[in-house]
């Protein structure tokens, strides 16, 4: 500290002497001491402190004793100058000077350590009280970052930034709000995208389309987001058209022929070339055309009937009568002459006469008329008369039995003439083994069964054995653990007309062992093997104007044939191909049939087969060879056919 600091802190001008205010600067640090030992304020206490520690400094840089000569010369001058005859004037004079200019110091001094204390305990509070601000704003812009509430947290980040320019704090501040935001957007986004793939993969669109959507709600353009909405609205698209597509199927399946139409329509307006609606409606107005067809030939036996009608039974009136009534079931002049027909002979109703069909059957005679009424009647039942077994409607009149005693109907040896109509015919359950019971069989009979059933077997759904012969109008078969329809042995015919064979596990419709086949206007779709298999050997077969369609082989297998025509079948979308004619059906007339987009070759001609006399059918858009010749079966493993005889699976039982 140099002189002229240690006068400025003391208050003393810099040609006074010290030494002669050397009392009045003790008091005043006398006074400085006591403000510090009074005052209760510690961080005051302490500025005063440190004060007085600066104001013993300034004394000790004074009164230096390291300068005894130059001390030693002003006192020297002052004994000299000292007279004994003045020195009472000059004491008198500084004794009056030293009390008006003591009190001037000691109060310069005293208020000049004050100020100077004061002052800087006024900054130190102010900065104290800006550092407590910050730190309490830096706490709670932290807190806010980990509750994840961004505009306080940025707000409280903002004001340290006001309060302090460029301090780090709100630098880092505002780098964990950014980090905190893209880390919350992220998982936000993850979470919500990852719950609609995985509604979306569960076929849960609704609740794909809500979780998507609380992501496109906060973030509109989010790229990945948008393209999940997209797959959820094709898959709803997708689900509508299956929907639509199912329903149109269920329709047809029904007969409702213009309400297929519309909804298949409804099908090509997202597609115009939507194959499968398309071929819906060319099969519903197939449908209505043979319908109108019906109408006319039912007018026309029905006027036959009329003219021969003498009053009494009739069998040939009574059959005109019985298929008008099947062509035409909703006119009422058909069926009110048939019913007057019918009471020429007996009608044993259940249950209003017999409790169960069986009984009624045990009962039966032929031409005797049995109605079963609407629900569903346990097998076995077993027919060997010339009865017509009438039901309500195949939705309404089911016929079942457990697979491991029989079959649900059996038509016997001397049921020659008899009649089936409005019935479903199937197992309760599904049984395997070698030998598997059909849902009905026909052991030499003549049956002929008109809107029936027959489903969910574990053989078989329909068999023809020893010579029996079975006529099927308008029937389905679908879902049998073998074939669909089945004719086995020299002498059986199997013919169905305007029918389905449908999801069999087997094939379709198959005949083999001599029996003869004849299918007309009739559709084979979704079975296991083909469509339709003919190995009659020397028998005959007439397929005319069916679809053979997504079979997961051949639309259509001739092994063996003695004569027969195959014309104006479509096979399509099969899996091995459409047809395979093979040499031992030298006789066979194929004409005017067509394959197309079948997923192997449209027509294979075995080595022997002369392939000239195929050449007006259509073979197109097949995605093998369109016609592959002198194809060696035994050689070729790429085409596989049909070379085992499939089990019969049957069990006779003695009507």
């Amino acid at each position: 500290m140099t002189h002229d600091d240690a006068r400025t802190i003391l208050g003393l001008n810099p040609d006074e002497d010290p030494a002669l205010h050397l009392a009045e600067l003790q008091k005043a640090r006398q006074s400085i001491a006591e403000l510090v030992s009074t005052t209760k304020d510690e961080k005051l206490s302490a500025r005063f402190q440190k004060g007085l520690e600066e104001f013993d400094q300034a004394l000790a840089t004074l009164f230096d004793p390291s300068e005894p000569s130059k001390q030693a010369g002003k006192n020297q001058e002052t004994i000299e100058a000292s007279s004994p005859e003045n020195l009472a004037e000059k004491d008198a004079q500084v004794d009056k000077k030293r009390g008006k200019k003591s009190i001037w110091i000691w109060a310069a001094v005293i208020l000049t350590a004050v100020a100077g204390l004061l002052f800087y305990y006024e900054q130190d509070q102010r900065e104290e009280k800006l550092t407590s601000r910050i730190v309490l704003l830096e706490n709670q812009g932290f807190e806010l970052i980990e509750n994840r509430r961004w505009p306080e947290a940025t707000a409280a980040f903002e004001e340290i930034e006001k309060l302090r320019p460029g301090t780090s704090i709100a630098k880092q501040g505002r780098l964990n709000i950014q980090a905190g935001i893209a880390e919350e957007q992220t998982q936000f986004i993850g979470y919500w995208s990852g719950q609609a793939i995985a509604e979306l993969e569960a076929n849960r669109l609704k609740e794909a389309m809500l979780a998507v959507d609380e992501v496109l709600k906060k973030y509109p353009d989010h790229g990945e987001a948008l393209a999940i909405k997209t797959r959820i609205t094709q898959a709803r698209q997708q689900l509508t058209q299956a929907e639509n597509l199912a329903e149109a199927n269920k329709l047809l399946d029904q007969r409702q022929w213009q309400q297929a139409i519309d909804v298949a329509n409804i099908l090509l307006q997202s597609n115009e070339k939507h194959p499968e609606a398309l071929a819906i409606i060319e099969r519903a107005k197939a449908a209505q055309q043979q319908e109108a067809d019906n109408r006319i030939k039912a007018s026309e036996l029905l006027a036959k009937a009329k003219q021969a009608d003498q009053g009494v039974f009739d069998p040939q009136v009574f059959a005109w009568l019985q298929e008008a009534n099947s062509l035409d079931p909703e006119s009422k002049e058909i069926s009110g002459l048939l019913e007057k027909l019918a009471s020429y002979t007996r009608t044993l109703r259940v249950p209003e006469d017999f409790p169960s069909a069986e009984a009624a059957l045990s009962n039966a005679r032929d031409r005797d008329r049995i109605i079963l009424g609407a629900g569903t009647w346990q097998g076995p039942l077993v027919v060997n008369a010339a009865v017509d077994l009438q039901g309500a409607g195949p939705t309404q009149t089911i016929v079942q039995c457990e697979p491991t005693i029989g079959s649900a109907i059996s038509i016997g040896p001397k049921a020659i003439g008899a009649r089936i109509s409005g019935i479903t015919f199937r197992h309760t359950a599904f049984a395997v083994g070698e030998n598997r019971f059909s849902t009905a069989i026909v052991r030499g009979g003549r049956v002929d069964f008109v809107d029936c059933r027959f489903q969910e077997a574990s053989g078989h759904g329909l068999v023809v054995i020893e010579g029996g012969k079975v006529m099927a109008s308008r029937c389905r078969f679908s879902g049998n653990g073998w074939n669909g329809a089945s004719g086995i042995g020299a002498g059986s015919l199997l013919e169905i007309h305007d029918s389905e064979m449908i999801s069999n596990f087997e094939h379709g419709v198959e005949t083999w062992q001599g029996a003869e086949a004849i299918v007309i206007n009739s559709r084979c779709a979704e079975n296991s093997r083909n469509g339709i298999h003919l190995d009659n050997g020397k028998a005959n077969a007439r397929i005319e104007g069916n679809h053979l369609e997504s079979n997961r082989e051949f639309g259509m297998v001739v092994g063996s044939l003695g004569s027969g025509t195959i014309q104006s079948n479509k096979a399509s979308k099969n899996m091995l191909g459409g047809f395979v004619i093979k040499a031992a059906s030298l006789a066979l007339e194929f004409h005017a049939n067509e394959a197309s987009n079948n997923s192997g070759p449209g027509l294979v001609l075995e080595k022997g087969v002369n392939a000239k006399s195929f050449l007006d059918n259509r073979m197109l858009g097949n995605a093998s060879e369109q016609t592959l010749h002198d194809v060696e079966f035994d050689a070729v493993q790429a085409v596989e056919v049909d070379e085992e005889v499939p089990p019969a699976a049957i069990i006779i039982e003695e009507p």
